[in-house]
């Protein structure tokens, strides 16, 4: 019979013109089935590997060693490492245990063939579809173009060459109504190998689509002398890019621009009349949201480097243009930037920095056991911390000339105290909260310190809280505040499924 199994593998590679591994590969899956049917009351982890040369095979019953702790959650697929290791002493976790089984002639009958026939085929199938996902990946495209050959649950399915790419309905321009036979340009935004269908996932809503664009569009950009730095859109609506240039002989907006328009009017051409808004990059953070916020006029910005977030003070002519209709452009401003914008009038600027000053002044009056003057005094030198009075130059609260050399001492001495009283209640907090909750990703002492103050000592207290209180509670970002609540929840759900 090896001989037999030899001749129908060769055969079966010259027909299908695949490397017989592939098919020796389907081979061993279909004997690997037949013997798992000789175990008709346990389910089993079998392997079957057949001689290249002879064409004898052999069939092995296999266990993969996982820890003790672990425990034998599948006993006819797992064993535990102490069991194995009574076995094989230097063994693993996650290698196997294997017993040789009775051969068996298990090629003979109908049903087998049938069987291989198929594992083959789907084999061979699966083979050269990756063959020519691979070719395709080998032309490093980023940007293909198809025709829509037919339409799944919503998706457009797109032939390029003799790939199958699909556009997910999510990833199309809301304005666009594709049918089968239009032409479609999109930006390779995945592979999914684990995918039934189209490997190939297309996006045409994007910000790295249209960055694409521009590089077709703009020579200057493929010949590296105009970089795009960042891109933000909203599908169909607008879009904004920031582009930047060392060659001083270059202006990056009126490349981008063109001659009367003609390049980013072919990019809006291409994008269902999507307005693009191109802006000049800046290392300076503040001159380069200025710059986002167009065509609306700056008043001020305040920078807060700890939130990563700019308060931007615009008069009542410009509160609608920076806002954007229903805060678009505020909001691709932020994307573009990577920072949080509030948008404020003079006023509401005024009204935040008074709420701000007055915290501070509480803070000062308390912990320096000081009166609203001497507060006043330090608030408008710029002083807005504990740590900035006690560990500051000295000669910079000397130049205070309500300050004289005792005071400016005295001051200093309290913060240092103040300081000092607050570690030590913030250590014994430390020592309230519970392992669990300060082995949490995210976590760190101080955070964890602020919520045994608040009795928030373990991760299901934690857990309990809502988003909403935890920011209030602690001052941290909602952002980081949901992955924390979510990562404490998240051995109840494991205790569930187990």
């Amino acid at each position: 019979m090896s001989r037999e199994i030899l001749l129908l593998v060769d055969a079966l590679a010259r027909e299908k013109n695949v490397p017989k591994d592939v098919v020796f590969g389907a081979l061993e899956s279909a004997l690997a089935t037949a013997t798992k049917k000789l175990f008709a009351e346990e389910d089993v982890d079998i392997r079957v590997s057949v001689d290249r040369e002879t064409g004898e095979y052999d069939a092995y019953r296999r266990w993969q060693v996982v820890p003790d702790e672990a425990g034998l959650q599948e006993p006819g697929h797992h064993v535990i490492l102490s069991d194995a290791r009574e076995q094989i002493a230097d063994i693993e976790v996650d290698e196997h245990i294997e017993e040789l089984l009775p051969r068996q002639d298990l090629t003979t009958g109908r049903r087998f063939a049938q069987d291989t026939k198929q594992v083959i085929l789907q084999k061979i199938r699966d083979a050269e579809r990756e063959q020519v996902l691979n070719d395709f990946l080998a032309r490093g495209d980023q940007i293909v173009s198809g025709a829509i050959k037919r339409m799944d649950k919503g998706d457009a399915i797109i032939e390029i060459g003799k790939v199958e790419a699909r556009l997910p309905r999510s990833e199309t321009i809301p304005k666009e109504n594709l049918r089968i036979g239009d032409r479609v340009r999109a930006f390779v935004q995945k592979i999914d190998r684990l995918a039934r269908g189209p490997q190939v996932i297309l996006s045409r809503t994007s910000p790295e689509f249209l960055m694409k664009l521009f590089e077709f569009e703009v020579p200057e950009i493929e010949q590296g002398l105009l970089v795009i730095k960042s891109a933000a859109r909203d599908p169909g609506v607008r879009a904004k890019i920031a582009v930047w240039t060392n060659d001083r002989r270059i202006d990056p907006i009126g490349t981008c621009v063109g001659m009367r328009g003609s390049r980013v009017q072919a990019v809006t051409n291409e994008l269902a009349g999507e307005r693009v808004d191109i802006v000049l990059w800046s290392d300076d953070p503040a001159q380069f949201v200025i710059g986002a916020l167009a065509p609306a006029n700056v008043s001020s910005i305040v920078v807060d480097e700890d939130k990563h977030a700019m308060d931007v003070v615009v008069d009542e002519d410009n509160l609608a243009i920076a806002i954007g209709r229903s805060g678009q452009n505020v909001r691709l401003a932020s994307e573009l930037t990577g920072w949080q914008i509030n948008i404020m009038t003079a006023e509401e600027s005024a009204q935040k920095q008074e709420g701000e000053q007055a915290t501070i002044r509480a803070g000062f009056v308390e912990k320096l056991d000081v009166d609203e003057e001497v507060a006043n005094i330090l608030i408008g030198e710029g002083f807005s911390t504990l740590e900035e009075i006690a560990y500051v130059p000295v000669n910079e609260l000397l130049e205070i000339e309500a300050f004289d050399e005792d005071t400016v001492e005295e001051l200093r001495t309290r913060a240092r105290n103040a300081l000092l009283t607050e570690a030590i209640k913030r250590e014994e907090n430390l020592e309230q909260a519970e392992k669990d909750l300060l082995d949490l990703d995210g976590m760190d002492a101080d955070l964890a310190a602020r919520l045994a103050e608040n009795s928030i000592r373990t991760r299901d207290d934690l857990g309990e809280l809502a988003v909403d209180e935890l920011v209030e509670m602690t001052g941290i970002d909602e952002e980081r505040a949901k992955t924390l609540i979510m990562a404490a929840r998240a051995h109840w759900f494991a205790d569930e499924a187990q």
